[in-house]
Order: structure tokens, then sequence, then C-alpha cells
């Protein structure tokens, strides 16, 4: 049996929800969902139904009740039993005609406790006992109409999307960012004088909004969870603010400190702030065709961490036609496929040319198999000879459905080859590396001048230049590996005239992306005006500024440009004490960072353990949407 990891401890915590689901109806949240999609594939949870009919529900007021032929149902929801979320349970099961209603949450009851104001001492008492629980068991009896029926409410700790042995993804926790020193400004407005906090370096837990620190411990209560069991006792490192608040409360998670007395094994979690360093999110040198995949093919409706791949190449319906709602997307994530799962490995640690080589020869050798006249061809990989290998399989309806996981990511591969995203990559690419050049021989405000010329309205933009989006993203990686800059006249005009001709340039779209409204407030071009406009950009830049000095109260690592000494940490005790090393990315992380880490423990530290945990996959247009993001102190947890 393999070592316990992200993967065993993911299937677990199913395998737990699929005991429970036998003919009846499931409603999930997108972030169980997702959870389920990475770990097990909701095949899975179809075939431990066992109904004729398909009854997977999405969680939300409006769903569908149970009828009288469904007196059984499964909620699977990843947040805290209380508010809108047991409103929305109480409306489901009202109009239902269950006698027999199971509720899993991803969050612990010790969680539960402090949601409801119940003081430490107090919950310390109540251990083993489940009183919020055994409360809603009750109201779930009282809303299907008969105390006699059977409630049942448990924890099962379903916290991760696990992409791969070695990387997982929190999808709850996606829209958690770490803090940038504007947001102390926030912090403040609700302090009285006295208790102001003079900058991040003052941040503690006491100091978060309310709904940040819940949902913090919701984190924390999964990734005990996960310590359990791994079999390790965690000591914590963290390198930010956030991360260093992270670390602390999981240090002194209550209810984890008998289970690290008895812990076999040791590890060590370092947190890290993704602010510290967005350059590698937005950057496009990582030579990786996943992160070209995330980049260029549009999301899957409900998740944040895999994309839809349009699979009407394999269908006798005419691609590029109406046929979006017709065929159902495919997707990266291949849970049950062990063929896909391991050309999708591949494809998670080796570079563009040898992945798309990796891709052609999983085809060839399926097709070999199938006995399809395939017509060899060796060189260069092209979109087109990849495209002809996959639509021998069109017309074989055995062959497609045993290979339908290769050919999902064959298909992705072909449709990122010929996306003009991918195309406009290597401008990306060199366009950064002449910043570099610029930022190590020239002023910030010079580097500036050198991004103006690429500001164009949409009215003059070819298919080759960038759009705002875009300019945002090489705008966060200017600012990122800049660092901060002392001001200067040269740097304040020089940031005025970029300033101006985007406020101009958002002015101009005419129609306003999800992230332009998110930025301007506005949900329509018509409703945007020049004055705006120019608010927009100017809260926009003073968040770029707070980028570019978040590394302002770093010892060591204060640039990610210039070549660093070797120096390192040498006060005891240190992360590499211990033979598991989780490193949790605080705001997201990308394929080649996950990678780069993976290989440099193995160099340095051979025989060691790593896992990399996320909130989220990044692709560079992901960091915008985080970073210029005016609810971060507000999470939405359901309340």
């Amino acid at each position: 049996m393999s070592a316990p990891g992200v993967l065993s401890f993911t299937q677990q915590g199913w395998e737990r929800v699929l005991a429970k689901v036998r003919r009846a109806v499931v409603y999930l949240d997108a972030a169980c969902a997702e959870s389920l999609h990475w770990g097990c594939g909701a095949a899975r949870l179809l075939d431990a139904v066992g109904a004729p009919a398909c009854h997977l529900r999405e969680f939300e007021r409006d769903a569908a009740g149970g009828g009288a032929a469904q007196p059984k149902a499964v909620f699977v929801l990843s947040g805290l039993l209380k508010g809108r979320t047991v409103d929305t349970l109480r409306d489901i099961v009202r109009r239902s005609h269950f006698q027999y209603c199971v509720v899993v949450t991803a969050v612990s009851h010790a969680v539960h406790l402090t949601a409801n104001h119940v003081p430490a001492a107090a919950a310390a008492e109540l251990e083993g006992q489940r009183p919020v629980f055994d409360q809603l068991e009750e109201k779930l009896c009282e809303w299907m109409g008969n105390l006699n029926y059977t409630a049942e409410v448990l924890h099962v700790p379903l916290l991760l999307a696990p992409a791969a042995a070695h990387l997982a993804l929190t999808p709850a926790f996606a829209s958690l960012f770490p803090l940038l020193p504007g947001d102390v400004r926030v912090l403040n407005s609700a302090r009285p004088d006295k208790r102001r906090l003079g900058s991040l370096a003052e941040v503690d837990a006491a100091a978060l909004t309310p709904e940040l620190q819940l949902q913090i411990r919701c984190l924390v209560s999964g990734l005990s969870s996960l310590c359990e069991h791994l079999g390790v006792r965690e000591e914590c490192f963290a390198v930010g603010t956030l991360s260093r608040v992270l670390a602390a409360d999981l240090a002194n998670y209550a209810p984890a400190k008998n289970r690290r007395k008895t812990a076999p094994g040791r590890a060590s979690v370092v947190f890290v702030d993704r602010t510290l360093d967005l350059t590698g999110a937005v950057g496009h040198h990582g030579d990786n065709l996943v992160e070209k995949i995330l980049a260029a093919l549009p999301q899957l409706p409900g998740h944040t961490n895999d994309v839809a791949v349009d699979m009407v190449e394999l269908t006798a319906l005419h691609a590029g036609g109406d046929c979006q709602d017709v065929v159902a997307p495919g997707c990266l994530a291949q849970a049950n496929d062990p063929a896909a799962r391991a050309l999708w490995d591949a494809l998670l640690s080796t570079r563009h040319k040898e992945a798309v080589m990796e891709v052609r020869r999983h085809l060839v050798e399926a097709a070999s198999r199938e006995n399809l006249p395939i017509k060899m061809s060796m060189g260069r990989v092209t979109a087109g000879q990849l495209t002809s290998y996959i639509q021998l399989f069109r017309n074989n309806l055995q062959a497609l459905t045993s290979h339908c996981g290769l050919l999902q990511l064959g298909l992705a591969t072909v449709q990122t080859l010929k996306h003009p995203h991918t195309a406009k990559w290597d401008n990306f690419l060199a366009f950064e590396r002449l910043l570099l050049q610029s930022i190590g021989e020239s002023a910030m405000g010079t580097v500036l001048g050198q991004l103006l010329p690429l500001v164009k309205p949409a009215s003059q933009r070819t298919q080759d230049d960038y759009s705002p989006e875009e300019l945002l993203v090489l705008l966060v990686y200017i600012y990122s590996v800049t660092g901060e800059c002392p001001a200067d006249r040269e740097l304040d005009e020089a940031e005025e005239l970029v300033k101006g001709a985007l406020a101009q340039a958002f002015c101009q779209e005419p129609e306003l992306s999800p992230l332009l409204q998110k930025i301007t407030g506005c949900d329509c071009s018509m409703n945007l005006t020049p004055h705006k406009s120019k608010l927009a950009v100017d809260e926009l830049f003073s968040s770029l500024r707070d980028l570019a000095g978040a590394r302002r109260l770093m010892k060591q690592f204060k640039s990610v440009h210039a070549p660093g000494s070797h120096g390192h940490q040498v006060s005891r005790p240190h992360p590499s004490d211990h033979p598991l090393l989780i490193l949790f990315v605080v705001g997201g992380v990308t394929v080649s960072e996950a990678k780069m880490v993976k290989d440099l423990v193995a160099s340095l530290k051979p025989g060691s353990q790593v896992i990399v945990l996320s909130t989220r996959l990044l692709k560079p247009l992901s960091v915008p949407e985080l970073l210029f993001a005016t609810d971060r102190l507000h999470p939405d947890l359901g309340f």
C-alpha cells in the first residue's frame, strides 16, 4: 500500500460519503463538486447512488426537491452549517418528500462551536459532544415533517482537490488572498484611534474581520485533518502576514493537541504569501503546456482549477457551429482513467516540447492498440497532426469509450496550440525579458514609459495588441518584480501618463469584461464615465504600489530579481528538519512553481517528501482578479 498522501486523504473522505448515497438524491456545492471531480470523479458517485435516473444536483436555493419516489437525500457541503446555507437546506427539505436526510460538512464541529461564539473553555468541556450537529438533526426531522424520520449530520474533511500526488488545491478557499498595506487602512477604520495598526507587521488574528478569522479557522480545521491522515506532528513556519496568522492558528488549534501527542511522524508546514512574489504567477517564462492550456481555454463552469474542452471534434456535429450546449465539455481531471492520469502527470512535469510529443505518443499507442489506421509521422508535433490522430477514434464507439480521458487531454492540447493566446505567449515573454533588462538599467519611470505605447483603445487594437486585462497582467509583473521604489517626479509623471491612457482605454471598451466590471464598479460600458474610470485606475495603481511594497518587512529576499546571496535561515527549528515538507502558498500557485519546488527538494534533500498545497491554480489573467478584489477582508461564508 502506498504511503498516505493528498489523494488517499481525499478518496478516504469521499468513501465515507459514498457509503451514504445509495439510491439518494445528492446535492453538492461547487467546492465539494470540485474535490470529487479531481479525487474520485462524478462517475464514482453515480455508481454509488445506483439509481436508474441521475439524481445529482447543485446545492442552491432553487434546486429541485425530492419527489414522492425519492425518500432519501444527501447534502455534501464545503462550508459552515449556518446562515444562508441552513436556510437553503430548510427550503429544499420542506418542499420534498424526504424521510432520511444526511448532511455532510467539510468543517469540523469544533469550528462550528467557534462560529456560534462558544468560548474556548466551554468548547473544551464539550469535547466528544456535538450539540450544533445534534440540533440540526432535530431541525431536519422537523422540516421533513415527522420527528420519527432519520437525520444524520457528520463532518468529513473534503478539503482538497488533488491535481497530482505532489499538488493539491483547496477549492473552498479559492478567493483567499494575502493582505496588502492598503488593507491596514480598512482594518483601522473599524478600530479606535489608540488601537490603530501601524503596518502589516502588527496584524494578528484578532485584528482581522470576524469573517476572515472564521475562514482561516475553517481552513486550519481541514489542514489539521490532513496532518492526522498523514500521521504527522507538524511544526509551522510562515513567510508573510496572512501566512503568519494561518501558521499561528494551526499551531494553536486546540482539537489538534491530542492528535500531535500520538502522531508517529514529523512534518514541516510552511505557509507563504503569494503577494511576496507575483512575477511567477503573471509571468510567461514557465515553459509548461498545462499552464498554456489553463490560460487559453475557458474555465469549466463552477470550477476554479479546470477548463472546458470542446468535444465537438469527436461527434458528427460541425465544429464551430452553435454546439456548445449540445455536447458536454471535456476536462483535464481524469480521476478514474489510469492511462489519462499517467499522461496528465507527464504533462505536469515536462517542458512544452516534450509534453506535446508525449501527447502524440499516447495517441499513437492507443490507436495502435485499437487497430485504427494510423499514419505515423515523425518530427515536429503540430495541431493538425494531433487532430488527425484524434479523429480516428470518432467512428469507433468502443475505442472512443476506452480512451475518452486521453482524447480529452489530446483535444485540450490541440485547442491550446491553435488558440490566439498561445501565439501571444512568446510576445509576453519577450516583453517581460525586455522589462527585466530595463529594470536593471533604468529607473521605474523609464520602465513604465516602455509600457505606455502598448496602451491602445479598442478601435486601434489588432489581434497582436494587448487588451486592458493583459496590460494589467504586465503592470502586476512590473510592480512585483521591481519592488518598492523611492518616489520621484519622473515616476509620478510616468504613472500619470499610463493611468490616463488606461482610464481612456477602459472608457472606450465596447463591452466590459467581468474583471473590468469588478474594477470599475460598472456593469456595462455605457455606465462607465471618464470620472469613474479615473477613480478606478487611481485605486488600481494604489494597489500596485501596495504590491511593490509587499516585501518591505522582509529581512532577506527583498528582491525577486537581483541575484541573491546564498544566505539562509540558520535559527532552529528549521523547515528542513523533517522528512515531509508541506508548502502552502496562500493565494495560488502555478504548475511550474509546484514542479520547481518538487525538483528542488529532490535535489537538495534526497529522500524527503514534499507536498505543495495552495488555494488555487493560477493563470496570468486570474491574478488581477484576486489582487484588485475589494472583498478579501469580508469573504462570503454563506451567512
